[in-house]
């Protein structure tokens, strides 16, 4: 409990608590004395509530009237890092910090007293009769592997009553155990051997293995082609870090990503680390937040809101992909969870590695400004080699009706099909075909709840809204006409992809990786895994095959659009054209085989295509720098979005156009105001939305502006303000 300042019986102590109350309220400390930090449980009128001790009480009125903490819960207190870091990270984002404290609490059962419990996990046996309710509890046993559950958890994810599962127990089928609760996880071996690395993947090693034995804060971007071993350098990173008794954290874009990983960690350091995303069941999730707050846990892998876990001392962060957008929370507590990891490292003596092969124009110009430090990757790893890349003119291609695979890019499938090696086609479009029209009227199916076209989805034989999550069964009849058999898609989707593939290359073993064909992540994982393993010779795919995925037999890509990110007036879209383009064509040739990415394109002259082809990303990226500068762009500016949303069209704007009036907290930094204007997705379930864009200069202080502009006018019911510093998307 070194450096917790302790409160006796008695004592007036501030407890924030989960509640939307936006700030701290005033208690007596209980019987026993508490520590500052401590998770507590407190009155909230007739409730009991989670709270933290967050110091001294204010007082300043009756003091008879202040209610005692009801109870300090068996938890490891909250380190005062820990509660500077919640606190700066709320006035960044302008969040009530109650928010923040909502994101670092979110384990089940934080309030249940210690001791052993019953936990439920797959048996030895079969059920002697499979009914529905049986299958479903067996699939949940299946996909979580060799996980626990307690058994409201398990009845729970599979929709079936206790009784279901108990009679499940009797059959042997699952197994009933008295466990302890909350065991810490087993102990990683640093000084087990790892993988022989090359002279500069050493020379990177030993460079961030220093870093981390300073124990001071610092950044470091690790920029390596694709393959170059990004992975095994930073693991010694995570080594040197476990080897100083400290806690390390990696976070990872993608779910799908975490299997192959945490294969690599295990061979790496002879145990299995603690896992923190949506695909853990929630009694693991209870027992990782326990033991990162006692220590009882080495290295924790998981998505961006593992950044919140209350680590007792953590001493690295490491950011795979430190580019990839979903680092960006868009809804609730908006956050990148890259920024907010150098400031958690910050607090904490800590160092962050931020890895990419394409790394964000952020972290690129904080290495030029010497701010990061910055190593480099340039060759792959063991024998692989970089693809051969070249755009495919389509202009100069004779592409038949209905068809999205030229005839270039189709003999060099057939090529690949004739050696036994895998082709990899990529479409950022998921679906059948991203507009279904009526060819009597013209009508565009639309969704009833957004201003967004419904997509068609052929495998789920639906129209699904990408907006929403609304789906319909596809219609015989046009909505709008009523006559039948006229409605036809327009433009492709993976799915037609998918058609075209079956109907050119009979014989090829096609795979279809798009995220809304899986019900589950495990069910995604081991889709991987079968292509890895060669199960598929062609593979479709949306964006999520651009995440760090190896392919060990894949020797071509094959880029359907590769204009298709450059349209709009997306801020980043060349940025995240170019990102995307370099790192689904690194899939190719990370075997024994050289690979070869061809790029389809209307215009192979655009200044992003001759980047992407040239491999001169530093030249890619001064120019991109120079654009933003001269335009006082972020990372050279800075950018607030301001979302209203509202039932009613009226009432969102009236707001909008008040707001943009009463700008004069504003000017007087010298920011400026852009709309109202209706978001380019006006109306998302039943909202209609309206952004107002600020830009201000790098150096300003931009976030107390924003509060006291946004509280001069009281929003009228049920209209919602979010406020989204530096947003990543403006949909």
């Amino acid at each position: 409990m070194t450096g917790l300042s302790f409160y006796d019986p008695g004592d007036l102590v501030s407890v924030l608590t989960t509640e939307p109350l936006g700030r701290a309220l005033d208690y007596r400390a209980p019987e026993g004395g508490c520590f500052a930090g401590a998770f507590v449980e407190v009155p909230l009128g007739p409730r009991r509530v989670l709270g933290v001790v967050w110091g001294a009480g204010e007082g300043g009125y009756d003091l008879a009237k202040v209610r005692p903490v009801t109870r300090v819960l068996d938890a490891a207190p909250m380190a005062e890092a820990m509660r500077a870091f919640l606190t700066r990270a709320a006035d960044y984002t302008l969040t009530p910090l109650p928010a923040m404290l909502r994101l670092a609490t979110r384990a089940p059962g934080l309030a249940d007293p210690p001791g052993p419990r019953r936990i439920y996990r797959r048996g030895w046996a079969e059920p002697d009769r499979m009914t529905e309710p049986r299958a479903r509890v067996m699939d949940v046993l299946d996909e979580y592997g060799g996980a626990a559950f307690t058994l409201a958890e398990l009845a729970g994810l599979a929709g079936v009553s206790t009784g279901v599962v108990k009679g499940l127990v009797k059959q042997g089928a699952v197994a009933e155990e008295e466990a302890p609760r909350d065991l810490p996880y087993p102990r990683l071996d640093p000084d087990r051997p790892g993988k022989a690395l090359a002279e500069d993947q050493d020379a990177a090693a030993a460079t961030l293995r220093a870093a981390v034995r300073g124990g001071r804060y610092g950044t470091t971007l690790l920029k390596g082609v694709t393959g170059s071993g990004k992975t095994e350098v930073y693991l010694e990173a995570v080594a040197e870090c476990l080897r100083t008794g400290r806690q390390a954290l990696v976070l990872l874009p993608e779910i799908a990503l975490t299997s192959e990983f945490l294969t690599r960690v295990e061979e790496r350091f002879g145990a299995m680390p603690g896992e923190w995303h949506s695909g853990v069941t929630q009694t693991e999730r209870r027992r990782l937040w326990r033991m990162a707050g006692e220590g009882g846990v080495g290295l924790v892998v998981g998505a961006r809101s593992a950044l919140f876990l209350p680590f007792r001392d953590l001493g690295l962060i490491v950011v795979d992909e430190e580019h990839d957008t979903s680092y960006k929370q868009e809804d609730g507590v908006l956050y990148n969870a890259r920024d907010m990891a150098v400031l958690r490292a910050s607090l904490t003596d800590a160092q962050v590695i931020l890895a990419s092969a394409t790394p964000c124009l952020e972290t690129w110009a904080n290495a030029e400004a010497g701010k990061y430090a910055r190593l480099d990757l340039t060759s792959r790893f063991g024998t692989a080699e970089l693809p051969e890349m070249h755009a495919i003119d389509m202009r100069a291609e004779r592409m038949e009706a209905g068809r999205w695979i030229g005839p270039t890019l189709a003999q060099a499938v057939r090529d690949r099909l004739d050696r036994g090696e895998q082709s990899l086609l990529f479409l950022n479009r998921r679906g059948y075909a991203p507009v279904t029209i009526c060819r009597a009227c013209g009508h565009q199916i639309g969704c009833d709840h957004c201003d967004a076209r419904m997509v068609e989805h052929r495998f789920l034989k639906r129209l699904v809204c990408h907006q929403c999550g609304e789906t319909r069964p596809m219609p015989a009849a046009c909505p709008s006409c009523g006559v039948e058999g006229r409605l036809a898609p327009v433009g492709p989707g993976v799915e037609r992809l998918a058609e075209e593939v079956a109907l050119r290359f009979p014989e090829a073993r096609v795979a279809v990786l798009s995220s809304d064909l899986f019900g589950t992540a495990r069910a995604l994982k081991d889709k991987i895994a079968e292509i890895a393993a060669g199960g598929a010779d062609i593979v479709i795919g949306t964006q999520l095959v651009a995440k760090g995925h190896n392919f060990p037999l894949l020797t071509l890509v094959g880029v359907i659009d590769a204009d298709l990110g450059l349209q709009g007036s997306d801020l980043r879209a060349a940025e995240r054209t170019f990102q995307l383009m370099r790192q689904v064509s690194g899939r190719a040739g990370r075997g024994e085989r050289p690979g070869v990415a061809l790029l389809q394109t209307y215009q192979p002259e655009h200044a992003v295509i001759r980047a992407i082809l040239s491999g001169d990303e530093e030249a890619f990226w001064r120019a991109e720098a120079a654009e933003r500068q001269a335009a006082g762009m972020p990372p050279y500016g800075r950018l607030a979005g301001i979302i209203l949303s509202s039932p009613d069209v009226q009432t969102v704007f009236d707001f909008g156009q008040a707001l943009a009036r009463a700008d004069a907290p504003l000017r007087r930094i010298g920011a400026q105001v852009f709309g109202p204007a209706p978001a380019p997705v006006a109306r998302v379930r039943g909202r209609h939305r309206v952004r107002l864009l600020v830009k201000a200069a790098k150096g300003v202080a931009l976030q107390p502006a924003l509060a006291a502009w946004v509280a001069q006018l009281r929003p009228p019911a049920n209209l919602r303000l979010a406020i989204d510093i530096d947003p990543q998307s403006f949909y």
